[in-house]
């Protein structure tokens, strides 16, 4: 029996898709790691109960910091991407936070450095705001270390492949850093979408969508490069497709960058069938079905896709580049 809703819906789903391919399915991935965050502040004396926490999201960071401080008793603003949809803005009104929507721009670029300038206005003129930082602080990392203890009671570590959105770098970062401190052999394959500078590729745009959650117009600090042995590179049409693929084979209804997941976790885990690889999906499809579901004829056959293999950034190209990034610091970016 859980006191809060919030403790009920943290934590994943693992389902086995196929003989050493498996998926971490998430209803919103990153209640687990804010309600972390905001317990330890709490227990620092960082912040207290009735204060205001502030962050910035495109989506799911938003109902998760909303569900904390619901739970704890906190106030919750949030600074929303156009993307946060009407489903999504109704329950974070009624859950209490104080939501502000930048206007809609044409980039990733635009609409993440509106929000942050907003953020920084706000701090300026009401410094008792506490700034949560998902981009920036490391304490988000710690939130993920259960589920990572999970993972290693299920799969063999020794041969796991780990798939993930890069984003922040809190959820893939923070699981490979705890499965890594009993089996170094773990390995990270991040996924990004093109535009992302955090990986080297703001100079590809993708005309098809922004796919906000797992990249980055503007640096985020708490990305550890030197973790990633691969990084993957994918366009919303594949992602579209490899959405509409999970669904149609094994029934997971997920959002596009778990599409984005599904797609490089597939096609490695055909390329090394002596490891297992686990991908995660970090929410449910609900919010893309007019964008991503409703176009499920003009999908792509998975089975066609491949990525173009790069070894430098300048030769990134859409719809699907992929790079041996070989656990490389962010300053040895092979220009």
């Amino acid at each position: 029996m859980f006191d809060h809703i919030a403790d009920a819906i943290k934590a994943p789903d693992f389902v086995r898709l196929e003989r050493n391919l498996y998926v971490a399915r998430f209803e919103t991935m990153k209640v687990y790691s804010t309600l972390t965050a905001v317990e330890r502040l709490l227990a620092a004396g960082t912040v207290r109960p009735g204060d205001t926490l502030l962050d910035s999201s495109s989506g799911i960071y938003a109902y998760a910091l909303a569900l904390a401080c619901h739970k704890f008793g906190m106030r919750c603003r949030i600074i929303a991407s156009r993307t946060v949809d009407r489903a999504l803005m109704v329950q974070l009104e009624l859950l209490g936070a104080q939501v502000e929507q930048v206007p809609p721009s044409a980039t990733l670029k635009l609409d993440q450095g509106m929000r942050v300038a907003r953020i920084r206005q706000i701090l300026a003129d009401e410094p008792g705001v506490h700034w949560m930082q998902q981009y920036h602080d490391d304490i988000h990392y710690a939130g993920y270390e259960p589920v990572a203890a999970c993972i290693a009671a299920l799969l063999e570590t020794d041969r796991l492949s780990l798939v993930g959105g890069v984003g922040s770098g809190c959820s893939t970062g923070g699981l490979a850093s705890a499965l890594r401190r009993t089996d170094p052999t773990v390995q990270l394959i991040g996924v990004q979408p093109f535009g992302s500078v955090t990986f080297g590729c703001a100079h590809v745009d993708d005309p098809g969508i922004v796919i906000a959650g797992i990249g980055t117009a503007i640096p985020f600090r708490n990305v550890r490069h030197e973790l990633y042995d691969q990084i993957h590179w994918v366009g919303f049409d594949h992602g579209l497709a490899g959405a509409v693929a999970l669904l149609r084979r094994h029934a997971v209804f997920a959002g596009l960058s778990s599409g984005c997941c599904y797609l490089v976790a597939a096609r490695e885990a055909a390329l090394h069938p002596e490891r297992n690889v686990l991908f995660v999906a970090p929410d449910t499809g609900h919010r893309y079905v007019d964008a991503v579901f409703a176009h499920h004829r003009d999908a792509l056959p998975i089975e066609s896709l491949r990525p173009r293999e790069v070894t430098t950034c300048g030769e990134l190209a859409l719809p699907w580049s992929a790079m041996a990034w070989q656990r490389r610091p962010a300053t040895d970016f092979p220009n």
